[in-house]
């Protein structure tokens, strides 16, 4: 994992394409702001965790629903 210090109004680069730069620090909170090209996605953590479930939980099909589907 890169470690970097940075300080309000400064940001680091991403490849060529993403920036992050730090907006404002409150106490214990940092502010981000990303720019990225719009084809990138850009999660909280915690939302991109809950999509991955999701899709796993998607594919979670048993052979008894194949079964029942190919009857449709």
């Amino acid at each position: 994992m890169l470690v970097l210090s940075r300080k309000i109004g400064e940001s680091i680069m991403i490849g060529d394409g993403i920036e992050v730069k730090i907006i404002s620090i409150d106490g214990d909170q940092v502010k981000l702001g990303i720019e990225a090209p719009r084809h990138i996605k850009v999660h909280r953590h915690e939302i991109f965790k809950a999509i991955q479930d999701e899709n796993k939980a998607a594919l979670d099909v048993t052979e008894q629903l194949i079964n029942q589907l190919k009857n449709f």
